[in-house]
């Protein structure tokens, strides 16, 4: 009889059906082997929660700047997300700086009544998509608003930002990469327009303001631009599919929203977070979760992992919009926790309070339908309906 071949446990989750649910098979890498050599990725991976936490909080033994292990990386992929301490500071500052000075409270003012206004629009439907009708152009709405420019077609921004997300798994699948780094370098010469013809209002008028004396190179701030759009654009997006999602398909999920809005978005981040892995490299000699990592071994944190891990949540393959407290990595930690994770956190909140509120009645007409990212997770189609069920059938 001939023996079956042996499944690559990650290439496995990229199966449609593991896709749909990808939180049992890390469960069985974490107890075959918590950290654990993948040949194909070349890399080391963390599956514990106290690992990832340990490896995101110090950038002096793991970097994201892989030029400390003597990679050379292109000037296109150097910007606030790949760069380390003491270049990435002056980066983060300026634009920390830039979101401060930001009146937030009245762009969600502004979007609340625009979210109100395009649910109420898509209520008269049979049905939609909630990942191309609602949850891509709000989230690209958001983002540039809050950069104060106008918003770019949709035709365009989205299948570029897609070919971008798609590079991240280009370890597994190295075609992907040539795509992914000419789409970064077309999204930064966008991004770089902005700072030649700088708007009155919003971050890019603030880091056209403030750039020459932050001492930060123009090609640097340009990518970090670039990052911020992209990443603002994709973190929003993706965390309210996801969420969607988990709510609609939930039983009692979206009637328990209601009752839990300041602990709920945090725990649906947890449950099905966009971000499902990370990457540093080794820049030291180091021991951790049992092993010996060498100076230059790349590391591949599996935050979707950790963010279920037993040892850290109490019954974590549940869904509790209560749970507090909630130390997930959903958007990681450390001096790269994403920037606008309060930004993509309020833009979700917003939508479900919204969604929940006026649209009790709301359900999912259709299995959502995942992308095929691992690094990014994501919806590619989710079919809902917000009016009430009668027992009549719906049609798209």
């Amino acid at each position: 009889m001939e023996q079956a071949a042996a499944v690559d446990p990650i290439l496995d989750l990229a199966r449609p059906s593991i896709l749909r649910n990808p939180y049992p098979s890390y469960d069985r890498m974490r107890e075959t082997g918590p950290v654990f050599w993948h040949e194909l990725l070349g890399s080391w991976v963390l599956t514990r929660h106290a690992d990832c936490l340990a490896v995101l909080t110090d950038s002096n033994r793991f970097a994201s700047d892989w030029r400390r292990a003597g990679e050379d990386i292109p000037a296109p992929l150097l910007s606030v997300q790949t760069l380390d301490p003491p270049e990435h500071t002056a980066i983060r500052h300026l634009l920390l700086d830039g979101f401060r000075a930001q009146d937030r409270q009245a762009l969600h003012d502004d979007l609340e009544g625009q979210i109100a206004d395009l649910l109420a629009e898509l209520a008269g439907r049979p049905s939609f998509d909630l990942v191309g009708e609602l949850a891509e152009p709000i989230a690209l709405r958001f983002v540039t608003a809050f950069l104060g420019v106008p918003a770019p077609e949709l035709d365009w921004f989205v299948p570029m930002s897609r070919t971008v997300v798609d590079g991240m798994d280009a370890g597994l699948w190295p075609e992907k990469h040539e795509p992914a780094v000419a789409a970064r370098a077309q999204l930064a010469e966008y991004a770089g327009g902005w700072l030649a013809d700088p708007p009155k209002d919003g971050l890019i008028a603030y880091v056209a303001e403030h750039a020459a004396e932050s001492g930060v190179a123009e090609t640097v701030l340009r990518n970090s631009l670039r990052a911020v759009l992209h990443a603002g654009y994709e973190s929003a997006s993706r965390l309210l599919g996801n969420a969607a999602a988990a709510l609609l398909t939930t039983p009692g999920a979206l009637d328990a929203f209601r009752a839990t809005p300041a602990t709920a978005v945090d725990e649906l981040i947890r449950y099905d977070a966009p971000v499902q892995a990370d990457a540093r490299v080794c820049v030291t000699d180091t021991e951790l979760g049992g092993v010996t990592m060498k100076a230059g071994d790349p590391v591949t944190l599996f935050l979707g992992a950790a963010n279920h891990d037993p040892l850290r949540f109490d019954h974590p393959t549940e869904l509790r919009l209560d749970r507090a407290p909630n130390p997930h990595l959903g958007f990681g930690r450390g001096a790269h926790a994403c920037l606008g994770a309060s930004m993509a956190i309020r833009l979700t909140g917003s939508v479900l309070r919204t969604l929940a509120t006026d649209h009790p009645g709301a359900r999912a007409v259709a299995e959502p339908e995942h992308r095929r990212n691992l690094t990014l997770r994501g919806l590619d189609r989710f079919e809902v309906c917000l009016r009430p069920d009668t027992g009549e059938e719906v049609r798209p």
